[in-house]
C-alpha cells in the first residue's frame, strides 16, 4: 500500500483526528493525492471545519480526475451538500471532454437556483466539457 492509499484509508475512518491528519497530509501531496479525490470530495461535507478546510486545500492542488472517477464525481455533483456538489462539479470541469457522461447532472445543477455557487460552478463545468 502506498502513502496515498494509506492516507485515503485513514480519511475514510470514523476517527475525526485521524481524518484531519490524513486530509492535511493529502493536501501536501498535491497531484500525488489524485487517487484520494472522491474521498476528499465526500469529506468536504463534514461538520468539522478543519477537515473541510484540509480537504479543500488538497482539492485545490489535485488536478483533473481519472476517467474511472467521473461516475462517482457525477453522483457527488447531485449532493444536497453545496460544498460536496461544488467540488464535484469543479473536478468534472477539470476533466473536460472526459466528463461528457456527467452533462445531465451538471445541466440540472446549472438550472437549480437553490445553491448559487453550485449553479455557477456547474455552468462553468459544462463550458469546460464543451456541452454548454
Amino acid at each position: 500500500m502506498n502513502a496515498t492509499e494509506a492516507l485515503t484509508k485513514q480519511l475514510q475512518t470514523t476517527d475525526l483526528p485521524f481524518q484531519v491528519v490524513a486530509a492535511e497530509q493529502l493536501a501536501h501531496l498535491a497531484e500525488e493525492a489524485q487517487p484520494a479525490m472522491v474521498a476528499l470530495v465526500q469529506h468536504c461535507g463534514s461538520a468539522d471545519e478543519d477537515l473541510r478546510n484540509w480537504c479543500t486545500a488538497a482539492l485545490e492542488e489535485i488536478g483533473a480526475p481519472a476517467v474511472e472517477q467521473i461516475d462517482e464525481l457525477a453522483l457527488l455533483a447531485s449532493s444536497a451538500n453545496a460544498d460536496v456538489a461544488f467540488w464535484a462539479a469543479t473536478l468534472l470541469g477539470r476533466a473536460g471532454a472526459l466528463a461528457t457522461s456527467a452533462t445531465t447532472i451538471l445541466t440540472e445543477r446549472s438550472q437549480d437556483p437553490t445553491a448559487p455557487e453550485v449553479q455557477k460552478r456547474a455552468t462553468w463545468a459544462l463550458e469546460r466539457i464543451g456541452a454548454a
